[in-house]
């Protein structure tokens, strides 16, 4: 599903959830952590050639934010840079920047960030220094993009039901 999201809106409200684990997640009855993925920052967090092909790196991006949302229960928002274009989700928000200069989504997230009714339960998942001083500032928590690329990747490595990996 397409979303090009022009306007600094909020990130999904919160959720709670009962105490358990899945998929060595853990869960509890604390307010749930909300998502916002500074998208082209946990892409470039690895040199795997994503320049090649960055709309299939955003796709890539996207299925694995999935796995994470329906893992974790929480909900997850990616904003990328660059002109809007189809990226399929099922349970994430995917929204282009609204300008197209060099770190317009920084600046989307930024806004989402500052405009949050409940920054607490936000996690914001950037490198990007300047940014993560702002939302820090509005009252959001820095996850570092290296290491939500590496949470990702150790998902996606979990076994399936029946015990095996769902990838053929």
């Amino acid at each position: 599903m397409l979303r090009c999201v022009h306007t600094a809106q909020r990130a999904p409200r919160s959720v709670t959830f009962a105490t358990s684990t899945l998929n060595g997640v853990e869960r509890s009855d604390r307010p749930a952590s909300r998502w916002i993925v500074d998208g082209m920052n946990v892409i470039g967090s690895r040199g795997d050639g994503w320049w090649r092909d960055r709309r299939g790196a955003m796709r890539r991006l996207a299925r694995a934010l999935d796995a994470f949302a329906r893992a974790t229960g929480e909900p997850v928002t990616v904003v990328f840079d660059g002109a809007p274009h189809e990226v399929p989700a099922e349970r994430v928000d995917v929204r282009f920047a609204r300008r197209r200069v060099r770190d317009a989504a920084d600046a989307d997230i930024a806004a989402l960030a500052a405009a949050d009714d409940d920054p607490a339960t936000l996690r914001v998942v950037t490198s990007d220094g300047a940014l993560a001083a702002q939302v820090r500032a509005a009252g959001a928590e820095v996850v570092g993009a290296g290491g939500f690329r590496r949470r990702l990747d150790a998902l996606e490595q979990e076994p399936g039901p029946g015990g095996r990996s769902d990838e053929p």
